[in-house]
């Protein structure tokens, strides 16, 4: 098995659980470069993981030997970070979200595709056993159809630490509120339960909590292709913060996650449980609070991509999709009317 060399590009508060990662995984992956303009942030980095530093990407950029890119800054740079690295032809796995808008995202996408590398997309929730075990569920067609699906994301952000934070909240750096930056995780693998997503209609606004640009809370309802319905509750002022919470109701029974942990219940009285991984959090003040488990995997599998020439598990377009609903349940909110979801 080909041993890749990567380059890490951004040394900020989501390198962590990466670079943890890619430690785990030496006999598939080589870190040749760690980049960052910031000498501070450098020498930060360089006293916690024994990788190779260097100022300016440009360097990564232009070493034939470098094969993929690992991009952790802001959402703001990505379009142009990810175009100047597919160009190059090196592969990229991207921290979430895709770019500030999805038009930026949806073009970047198509550079990648025009390069010929692969993009995968840095949302680890959908490497966690609870959405795995409900997909295999619900494909056994034992639950039957889902008929109301619903998903609560109770999380807290303080403004001190936090959003005081220069940029952080920000449209023109982050791109959106709690739904592309927080919310984007679970809303990831809550769609990748249910059917498609086709209307939305709902309420997004600046709470009197946060001094920021964009919302931190917001209340939709959701119609599905196949008829269900359900609704996003999502805020950042849920002190001191909760488990996310998805809901399932089918014909043949429900399933329920909360946080880590799945129980399912049928109606013949049987049931299923995937106990709670007590281990994760990130849902309080601390928004590194978990392991990095479900990163590794994440790298595991953008590794495993590359070796069987297909598209990582979260790709561009699937990380698109999320982003085209976060956009429907914004405007329905800044229209005070329905609004049908995008699908590419």
């Amino acid at each position: 098995m080909k041993r890749h060399r990567i380059a890490i590009i951004g040394l900020g508060m989501a390198v962590t659980p990466h670079a943890k990662s890619l430690l785990d995984l030496t006999d598939r992956v080589e870190v040749a470069y760690a980049c960052n303009r910031s000498e501070g942030r450098r020498k930060a980095f360089g006293e916690k993981f024994p990788f190779p530093l260097a100022a300016d990407f440009e360097v990564a950029l232009k070493d034939p030997s470098v094969d993929c890119a690992l991009i952790l800054t802001t959402p703001d740079s990505h379009l142009d970070l990810v175009s100047r690295f597919a160009k190059a032809g090196k592969h990229i796995l991207l921290e979430k979200p895709l770019e500030i808008t999805s038009e930026r995202a949806a073009e970047m996408i198509g550079i990648c595709r025009q390069a010929g590398v692969r993009l995968g997309i840095v949302l680890q929730h959908r490497h966690r056993r609870p959405g795995i075990r409900l997909r295999e569920i619900l494909a056994s067609g034992r639950l039957g159809k889902i008929v109301g699906a619903s998903v609560f994301i109770p999380v807290w952000r303080p403004q001190k630490g936090y959003y005081d934070q220069p940029g952080r909240g920000d449209k023109l750096r982050d791109g959106g509120g709690v739904l592309l930056t927080q919310g984007i995780h679970p809303l990831d693998v809550f769609l990748s339960l249910t059917a498609r997503p086709v209307e939305v209609t709902g309420y997004a606004r600046t709470s009197p909590v946060h001094q920021m640009e964009t919302e931190d809370i917001v209340a939709a309802a959701v119609r599905f292709e196949d008829g269900a319905i359900g609704v996003v509750d999502a805020t950042t002022t849920a002190y001191p913060g909760f488990p996310e919470r998805m809901q399932f109701f089918c014909e043949k029974g429900s399933a329920l996650i909360t946080g880590t942990e799945l129980k399912v219940s049928y109606h013949d009285g049987s049931g299923e449980t995937v106990e709670a991984d007590t281990a994760v959090g990130g849902t309080g003040a601390d928004p590194m609070a978990f392991p990095h488990d479900h990163h590794r995997e994440v790298l595991r599998d953008f590794l495993d991509a590359l070796e069987e020439g297909r598209d990582p598990l979260v790709s561009g377009e699937v990380a698109l999709r999320t982003h085209r609903f976060i956009d429907a349940i914004l405007q329905a909110s800044a229209e005070g009317r329905p609004v049908n979801v995008v699908h590419d």
